[in-house]
C-alpha cells in the first residue's frame, strides 16, 4: 500500500544530491514556501513539458514567495545535462533509490499501456514555511500541471 501524504502533515525529512552534485537538505529549505515535483525521467517528452513550465512560470512562483524544486531517479549528471539543455532555473535533486519518492507516496502502481507496474507517480506537493504540507497531488497530469496548480495557490501568471 502506497502512503499518501495529507495536508497539515509535516513533510518527510531528506537529504538528496542536486544536479552539481551537492547535498540540498529538506531541513536547509524552511523559512521559504517550496514546491515540490515528483517526475518519472528527464529529458522525456512529458516531464520536458513540465519542467519548461515550471521554468516558464518560475517568475509568477517565485513573486508569490515559492522555490521551485524537481525530483527524479535520475543521477546528478543526467540533472545537469537536462537543466542546461531546456533552460531549467530551478534545483533538481536525484533519488536513485526513490526511497524520498517512497516517503512521498510518489512511488507505487500504476497503469502504463494497460499493465500495472511500479514506477513513478507525478506528484506534486507544496510546502509551508515551516515543512508542513499544504497541498498534496498525485497522478497530475505533466500538461496543464503547472497553470491548475498556480490558480489553487492564487498566482496570476
Amino acid at each position: 500500500m502506497t502512503v499518501r501524504l495529507e495536508p497539515g502533515t509535516t513533510a518527510p525529512d531528506f537529504t538528496l544530491l542536486d544536479q552539481d552534485g551537492s547535498p540540498v537538505r529538506l531541513e536547509d529549505l524552511r523559512g521559504q514556501k517550496t514546491v515540490l515535483y515528483f517526475y518519472p525521467a528527464a529529458m522525456t517528452p512529458g516531464c520536458t513539458t513540465q519542467a519548461c513550465d515550471f521554468r516558464d512560470s518560475i517568475s509568477s512562483l517565485q513573486g508569490a514567495g515559492y522555490r521551485v524544486i524537481g525530483i527524479s531517479r535520475d543521477e546528478p549528471a543526467t540533472l545537469a545535462k537536462f537543466r542546461e539543455r531546456d533552460g531549467l532555473t530551478f534545483t533538481l535533486l536525484s533519488d536513485p533509490d526513490h526511497a524520498v519518492h517512497t516517503a512521498y507516496g510518489a512511488w507505487g502502481e500504476k497503469m502504463n499501456y494497460g499493465k500495472k507496474v511500479k514506477g513513478v507517480l507525478r506528484s506534486t506537493f507544496v510546502l509551508d514555511e515551516s515543512g508542513s504540507i499544504t497541498l498534496a497531488q498525485y497522478n497530475v497530469k505533466a500538461t496543464g500541471h503547472v497553470a491548475r496548480l498556480r490558480r489553487l495557490l492564487g498566482i496570476d501568471a
